[in-house]
């Protein structure tokens, strides 16, 4: 079902449906985290057309999503007939020039995924840029939750999404996997975010719904699940803990 989204003429799988007046192939960078699903189909059938649609869409967003800063736009659209990019947009981040907090965590652990599915280095050597934007950014405060949007104007009296904080911490432990070099600085990270959510963003017991973790922004631009606990967000969490455990136990943060 998902490669019946997928255009030959763009290189990518189209994201959503709405908003047709707007755009002609919406392809966010959420997308990335779909790859996943291909890569499985692909080693479960045989079947090389999900890894070729996996393969293009990532190399796609490389090309299109990203600015000279490997800071990444949430929304790219497409026209179906020349393959050409028609608009890019942040349609959940402060601006369309605007670096959206969980947008960047998507595509640091979807890079990362995609390393490890293909042994690509282009795919790392992104995942490694995009960290690099992460955490070198001046607008990520020191315990490393980062607000909703690194250009957000008000900060530091913005929300922070946990939720971007957690899927980076996620991906974090996986890239130390894949380079030696930065490996201590990245789980060194991926850690103290841990530490942090755990002792200040955790939801008191029996409170919030039996949700983990509080403080994540689903989009603010929208004023919509503003400083709330999500679902994702409790997911990449305790992925992030099962992830730590074993890697210290046996070496390998895949589970």
């Amino acid at each position: 079902t998902l490669t019946t989204r997928y255009n030959e003429t763009v290189g990518s799988l189209r994201s959503w449906d709405h908003n047709r007046d707007k755009w002609q192939f919406p392809v966010i960078i959420d997308n990335m985290m779909n790859l996943e699903l291909l890569f499985w189909a692909f080693k479960e059938s045989g079947d090389s057309l999900f890894y070729r649609i996996a393969v293009e869409h990532a190399r796609t967003t490389i090309k299109n999503h990203f600015r000279d800063d490997f800071s990444s736009y949430h929304v790219v659209d497409y026209d179906t007939i020349t393959g050409n990019v028609l608009n890019k947009h942040t349609h959940q981040g402060y601006a369309h020039s605007s670096a959206w907090s969980r947008g960047q965590a998507w595509g640091l652990y979807g890079f990362v995924m995609c390393y490890r599915e293909t042994g690509l280095p282009e795919f790392l050597e992104q995942a490694k840029h995009i960290e690099q934007y992460i955490f070198n950014n001046p607008a990520l405060p020191a315990d490393l939750i980062p607000y909703w949007d690194y250009n957000a104007p008000q900060i530091p009296d913005e929300p922070r999404d946990v939720s971007a904080a957690t899927v980076t911490a996620s991906a974090l432990y996986e890239l130390s996997m894949y380079d030696a070099e930065n490996k201590h600085s990245y789980i060194k990270k991926a850690d103290t975010i841990l530490e942090n959510l755990t002792k200040n963003y955790r939801a008191g017991e029996g409170q919030n719904r039996g949700f983990l973790l509080l403080h994540s922004t689903g989009s603010k631009a929208h004023d919509s699940e503003v400083a709330v606990p999500i679902v994702y967000a409790d997911y990449y969490f305790l992925e992030a803990l099962l992830r730590k455990d074993k890697l210290v136990k046996e070496g390998t943060a895949i589970l």
